[in-house]
């Protein structure tokens, strides 16, 4: 299938590892030009080192996603190198602490916040505009299987994620007869440095997180990247303001 995204123009936050990575890279194999945001700069650029190996487009911007200068700076580079913005992947995010509701701090869960609500709502705030200057676009924002139900131990977490459909669903509303689709994508348990944090490096706490999924297995990065591309793609033309669960079960039990 042509998802139709050769020469567009990607902006992907987070994209120094993780899902953030995958997507930059498959996005950059599906013909677009990709703008890799992090904070990170070494692994950024390793990213975009690799797409150009393979004869992909990209650049990388130093980007924390809790300041509204940074994401101004990402955007504003962005048209300068490539003229227009097509598509964006939020996607940064942290986990925060580990601790129950009563126990969380209330530097933990400003910081979650900041990073995983906050962030995604300042990057839609420059995103659009450019967007509707070039008669629309794709944006896909990186919730969780923590956005549809809940967890415990993580309740900044839980709620940033949950905050983050509401916010999706709710500019999405705004501008669908703009020509802008905005959706979600609902990672369950993924092989990536996040949940390797989660469950300290242990085995024996990875099985725990494996049990909760029915098809018995962590997701890849690879797999959440391939779902970002196609809500991006014209092949999801019709899909708009949608939470789309890829958790290999998780929430059907």
């Amino acid at each position: 299938m042509d998802l139709h995204l050769k020469n567009k123009v990607v902006v992907i936050t987070g994209a120094a590892s993780g899902i953030g990575a995958a997507s930059a890279l498959t996005f950059a194999r599906e013909g677009a030009r990709v703008v890799v945001a992090d904070v990170q700069n070494e692994l950024g650029e390793k990213i975009v080192s690799q797409i150009k190996s393979e004869n992909g487009e990209a650049f990388f911007v130093k980007c924390d996603v809790t300041s509204e200068a940074d994401i101004k700076n990402l955007i504003a580079k962005t048209i300068e190198k490539f003229g227009r913005l097509d598509c964006a992947f939020n996607n940064a995010g942290i986990e925060g602490e580990l601790s129950d509701t009563f126990s969380c701090t209330t530097e933990n869960w400003q910081r979650t916040m900041d990073i995983n609500l906050k962030g995604i709502w300042l990057c839609m705030k420059y995103e659009i505009p450019e967007m509707l200057k070039t008669g629309g676009g794709a944006i896909v924002n990186c919730s969780s299987v923590a956005g549809i139900v809940g967890f415990e131990g993580l309740p900044a977490y839980v709620a940033s994620k949950h905050g983050v459909v509401g916010l999706t669903q709710t500019a999405a509303l705004e501008f669908a007869t703009k020509n802008i689709r905005v959706n979600a994508i609902c990672p369950g348990v993924i092989d990536t440095p996040m949940v390797n944090r989660l469950t300290h490096g242990q085995e024996s706490e990875k099985k725990d997180f494996i049990a909760g999924e029915p098809v018995g297995r962590m997701g890849k990065p690879e797999e959440m990247a391939r779902v970002a591309v196609w809500l991006c793609s014209d092949a999801s033309s019709f899909v708009t303001g949608h939470p789309l669960v890829a958790d290999g079960g998780w929430v059907a039990r």
